[in-house]
């Protein structure tokens, strides 16, 4: 049974054929009413097809009357062999008015009867167009079938058009199309969408970008394009790759080949070449099916070899060559892209220019030596920074026009300098690059009366620090006005270390002076003497006053020889390799930080020995060969090595004398190699806490508590016998400033927080502490 759009193609035909006063209803006639079916158009069009031609073709082919003169005696035989057919519609000519009733040839009948064989073998109810269009190619002689082929379409890119979900529900219906099985030894070499070339519609014409000017001109790299150019005139294996760190400029380079190319500054042997730049997106998107994606990468080699055959020269960029590794296959074993270009690469016919990474060409092309040894590899090494400004400098009327504003070349030096200087996980010319773009941009997003006509050095300045993450690189007023403070407010914090408390300080003085050395950290110090003195507060409270990050790691856990790893991340082939480390992670997301390493002389010794590398060149490389940036951070390590020493022969409250000095010092340089040592910007000795600050540190600890209770409706006011007790009680001499914090705990916050709870205290209150036999008690 006939669909319902089927009948109306069927009386459409019929009536044309009425109309033309045919004796027979040809498979032309129908075909022309098929192409008023929106699945049928679909579906030629899918296959390349161009329905305007195929139209005008058989309009001229039917309005010939002589097409239609005379019936053979094959078709008179066949026709009443077919009866069934001529009865059906026939009927269906009566049911729609029309009389005069043209005889069904034989061919038409032939697809008709394939079609509701195929329908039915496939379960279906319904004849669709489809089914009589599929039907259609096996009439050979058919001038239908001469229209269809002439537009390069074949049945097999019908069937699969089909197969693949191309108009597969009936408008009435919704019965889906049936799935087709193409013949036996029929030509299946078919492409989608033959209108347009497999080139047209997965590469990028590189020319015609550069001939619009959507290319960045090329500055420099004379060395490398000339490279390039010798290895793509070789007969065999002519196919350069381009093998650099992220943003050096591969990609640059082929693009400034092409703008080279239509500008005919190249050699004679290069003009008139066309460089394609292979889509691999394009390539893979809506290849679901197995074959389609080998179709796909074929068809561009095909192309390409066809250009070569008459006479164009074509070049195949691929951009990231190492995505072309795997990429198509499935787990069926099929071939991947970099498979089905590997003959083509033998014979010289394609040629290709690859680009990819040191790391991706190491994990990937390296592997398959097959695929690499057709390939020449170049070394795209960053440009020094003179090169990088004069790159800048040829790119500058690019930005100029694009952001409206003037770049002069102090800015542009400026822009290379702090960028080398801060983005050192990066590479030039990019990250100076993006720097000037991004102060241009900085611009555009302003108030429109604070837009300026020029990028300044501060635009660069403030650009860089918010791409490094780190303060702004000008110490503005209020900045200074903090670091004077610096000292003081340390030492109002810390007590008793006012030495160590200046020698902080002068090195962060000097780092933002501009007069540290830039290719080390702010300041590396090691903390060294007896426990709860100030060496770790000390670090927290910088850390405070500086407005930076505090990160700490506690280098008990790091006792292990194997835990090294865990700082720099695990080496190629144990579990983690590619989490990277925990310092070189922590420093690369807070680069501005105080770094704390309580308790160094409890690590293993292999971990000295990576810090070496920090103090000295303020840089890390970790296990995958990253490098992380430390010139920001202030790397403070605290020890209690030689704490012992200093302790003998003490009595009371006693200063040490200067053999215990000298211990302590010697047991410091016993136990930290010399070049370890040599490195550090100091060694600062905390001396132990006398009683004359026990006191100060017992206010400390009450004003901390004070702000809590205050935010809680509770005021506490302690007497200064209740600070004294605080004091006398909590002080020891030999776990220094420790247990007035636990003293504190036990005598005033127990108390307090069942108050707070439970008690007096629930709604906020007053608290006051004073001493009783000799004991401290609490008033609420």
């Amino acid at each position: 049974m006939m669909s319902k759009k089927l009948e109306t193609i069927i009386n459409e035909s019929i009536q044309r054929a009425n109309t033309l006063r045919h004796e027979y209803l040809t498979l032309e006639n129908v075909l022309l009413s098929l192409l008023s079916d929106e699945n049928v158009r679909e579906i030629i069009e899918y296959c390349g097809g161009n329905l305007d031609e195929m139209e005008s073709e058989l309009n001229e082919f039917i309005h010939d009357e002589s097409n239609f003169s005379i019936l053979t005696e094959d078709q008179i035989d066949s026709l009443s062999k077919q009866q069934f057919v001529n009865d059906e519609l026939r009927e269906l000519a009566r049911e729609n008015g029309i009389t005069y009733q043209p005889e069904i040839s034989m061919s038409l009948q032939r697809v008709i009867q394939r079609a509701a064989i195929h329908v039915q073998s496939s379960g279906k109810s319904q004849i669709l167009g489809v089914n009589l269009l599929v039907s259609l190619f096996q009439e050979k002689e058919s001038f239908a079938l001469y229209s269809l082929q002439k537009q390069g379409i074949e049945r097999f890119d019908v069937v699969k058009a089909i197969s693949h979900g191309l108009s597969s529900d009936d408008e009435e219906g919704g019965e889906e199309i049936p799935r087709i099985e193409y013949v036996e030894g029929e030509d299946v070499s078919s492409r989608s969408k033959k209108g347009d070339s497999f080139l047209a519609k997965f590469t990028i014409n590189l020319n015609e970008q550069a001939r619009e000017n959507r290319i960045d001109p090329l500055v420099g790299r004379e060395e490398e394009a000339l490279r390039i150019v010798q290895i793509l005139c070789r007969r065999r294996k002519n196919n350069p790759l381009l093998v650099g760190e992220a943003g050096v400029g591969k990609t640059a380079i082929v693009e400034g080949l092409a703008q080279r190319i239509v500008e005919e500054d190249v050699p004679e042997v290069l003009k008139g070449t066309t460089i394609f730049n292979l889509d691999m997106a394009a390539l893979v998107a809506g290849a679901k099916f197995r074959g389609d994606f080998e179709q796909r990468v074929k068809g561009v080699i095909k192309d390409l070899e066809k250009l070569d055959k008459d006479g164009k020269k074509a070049i195949l960029f691929i951009d990231e060559m190492h995505t072309v590794m795997g990429a198509g296959a499935t787990s069926g074993g099929s071939m991947d892209a970099s498979n089905l270009l590997k003959p083509a690469l033998s014979r010289g016919v394609v040629r290709v220019i690859g680009s990819t990474t040191y790391a991706e060409h190491r994990k990937f092309i390296e592997k398959d030596p097959a695929f690499n040894r057709r390939f020449q590899k170049i070394d795209i090494d960053e440009p020094s920074n003179e090169d990088t400004i004069a790159i800048l400098k040829g790119l500058k009327p690019k930005f100029e026009t694009y952001h409206g504003v003037k770049i002069s070349d102090n800015v542009i030096k400026e822009a290379v300098a702090l960028t080398s200087r801060y983005l050192m996980d990066r590479k030039n010319p990019d990250k100076s690059i993006d720097a000037i773009d991004e102060a241009g941009a900085l611009n555009q997003i302003r108030p429109e009366k604070k837009k300026k006509s020029s990028i300044t050095k501060k635009d660069i300045e403030d650009v860089v620090a918010k791409m490094a993450n780190i303060p702004k690189l000008t110490v503005e007023t209020t900045e200074k006005d903090k670091l004077k403070d610096l000292n003081k407010n340390l030492k109002m914090l810390i007590f008793g270390q006012d030495h160590a408390v200046d020698e902080v300080s002068q090195a962060i003085y000097m780092a933002k002076s501009g007069l540290g050395d830039e290719g080390k950290p702010i300041s590396s110090f090691l903390f060294a003497g007896p426990t709860g003195v100030g060496k770790t507060e000390l670090a927290k409270q910088l850390a405070n006053q500086l407005g930076c990050h505090l990160e700490r790691f506690d280098m008990s856990e790091y006792m292990e020889k194997h835990s090294v790893s865990k700082l720099i991340g695990s080496p190629p082939g144990y579990v983690g390799h590619d989490q990277g480390g925990l310092l070189t992670d922590a420093v690369k997301k807070n680069p501005h930080s105080v770094l704390l390493l309580d308790e160094i002389e409890k690590a293993h010794v292999d971990i000295y020995n990576i810090l070496l590398q920090v103090m000295d060149h303020g840089s890390l490389t970790d296990s995958q060969g990253r490098t992380t940036d430390f010139t920001n951070t202030v790397i403070i390590m605290t020890t209690n090595a030689g704490a012992k020493e200093m302790d003998s022969g003490a009595i009371g409250l006693a200063k040490t004398s200067a053999k215990n000095t000298g211990k302590r010092d010697q047991t410091i340089k016993n136990f930290f190699s010399p070049e370890f040592r040599n490195r550090l910007d100091g060694i600062v000795h905390f001396d132990k806490l006398s009683t004359e600050y026990i006191v100060k540190i017992v206010e400390k600890f009450v004003s901390q508590l004070e702000m809590k209770l205050a935010a809680k409706n509770i005021e506490i006011v302690l007497t200064e016998k209740a600070k004294i007790w605080l004091a006398e009680n909590g002080f020891d001499e030999k776990m220094g400033a420790r247990p007035i914090a636990r003293i504190i705990d036990q005598k005033l916050k127990k108390p307090i927080s069942t108050e707070v709870l439970f008690g007096k205290l629930t709604q906020g209150g007053k608290i006051e502490v004073t001493v009783e036999d000799d004991e401290l008690k609490l008033l609420f």
